[in-house]
């Protein structure tokens, strides 16, 4: 049976995030036998763009400084590190890492923040999407990975914590290149298996202080929710995660990939809790995206017609020209393209829009709204 943890913390002191989160790692057994003095041991914390910690886009720097902290006290070398949303290079990791918190958290702690950008090449025989991938050299170096994720619901999959933190292992533009090839939440949600599955987090941790709802995973509203989960296994951890904050955990694509595929039953049933138990933990449920229930009639009638129905009908990225300063982000990691600047101010095209919301996600300014269609709203009844 797989164990989670789940404890309450009340803010983002440090010396009250140091004691809870070495109180949650000290619970999982089989962590200390896994290291030993020199490992080296690999923080991938969510930072996926430059936002400041007080935004609850990315893992909070006390979160990540308690990890590293403990992890250096059982004598390994520590690492942070990610690849952020955009361009994949030493000046964009300085900018996030200034922004998010982690300079301060290497000053403190003289961990070491990965700037190295190569990636290798590898085969995923197991997969059903990725069998071929690129992975940044550095995850495939180290001998021990946590991912440390933040709580959010996702505007494509309508919830990102521990397997969806893992993207960021695909180096740069690769992760639009795969965003293009898998350009269906069924296949994206596969290909994000296949991802954790090759990576194999040792641990996962997921900064559950303050969370996001709504239009995550940068453009929601920041939620207070007190808690901290960790697991060594990602799928229970995801499944916890969600449930508590009351979305079904099979209404998300990932999560529904990983039943469909037996590499977890993702039941609660099948799960130990350590610290505190669900029902435990009352949190009112989050907001979802608009994007969410986008394939509202999958199944129901002939692939032509449903393909046809959700080019038409499901939601869309909205431009508000009044906040764009014409930075073009949007258009630089748009996964087909369908993002035209030649006029000063973004111009989608739908047909070509793969419906990602990567644009939504990396708008520095929150030019980028998600609307429905009448006929969604109506059918959904939603607002």
């Amino acid at each position: 049976m797989e164990k989670v943890c789940i404890l309450s913390c009340e803010s983002y002191d440090y010396e009250l995030v140091e004691k809870k989160i070495f109180e949650c790692l000290d619970s999982i057994e089989n962590i200390k036998p896994k290291v030993r003095t020199g490992s080296k041991v690999l923080v991938k914390a969510n930072l996926l763009k430059k936002n400041s910690p007080d935004d609850a886009v990315t893992t909070h720097p006390t979160v990540v400084e308690a990890i590293v902290r403990y992890f250096q006290q059982l004598g390994c070398k520590v690492i942070v590190g990610d690849s952020p949303g955009g361009p994949f290079n030493e000046k964009s990791l300085m900018a996030v890492y200034k922004a998010t918190g982690m300079f301060d958290v290497q000053k403190r702690t003289g961990c070491e923040l990965n700037f190295d950008t190569s990636f290798v090449e590898v085969k995923n025989d197991e997969a059903k999407m990725l069998k071929n991938m690129k992975i940044v050299k550095v995850f495939d170096e180290v001998d021990f990975v946590v991912s440390a994720a933040k709580l959010k619901t996702h505007a494509m999959m309508t919830y990102t914590g521990a397997i969806k933190n893992l993207y960021g292992t695909i180096p740069g533009v690769t992760k639009a290149e795969y965003h293009f090839k898998m350009n269906n939440i069924e296949n994206f949600a596969n290909a994000i298996v296949d991802i954790c599955e090759y990576v194999k987090p040792d641990l996962s941790i997921i900064d559950g202080i303050e969370g996001m709802e709504g239009d995550g995973p940068s453009s929601g509203d920041k939620r207070f929710v007190g808690l901290i989960f960790a697991s060594e296994n990602p799928y229970a951890l995801d499944t916890v995660a969600s449930k508590i904050i009351g979305i079904d955990p099979l209404s998300i694509p990932i999560l529904r990939a990983v039943k469909e595929r037996n590499t977890f039953s993702v039941d609660i049933n099948d799960i130990e809790f350590l610290g505190l138990k669900p029902q435990d933990i009352d949190i009112k449920q989050f907001k979802l995206p608009v994007s969410a229930n986008v394939n509202f009639v999958g199944g129901r009638v002939p692939k032509f017609m449903e393909n046809w129905i959700l080019n038409n009908f499901r939601p869309r990225p909205v431009f508000d020209h009044n906040i764009c300063v014409s930075c073009g982000i949007c258009a630089q990691n748009c996964p087909p393209k369908a993002i035209d600047m030649s006029k000063g101010k973004p111009e989608v095209d739908l047909k070509r829009c793969i419906r990602c919301f990567c644009c939504h996600e990396l708008c520095p300014k929150k030019a980028i709204d998600i609307k429905k269609h009448v006929i969604h709203e109506r059918i959904f009844n939603r607002k």
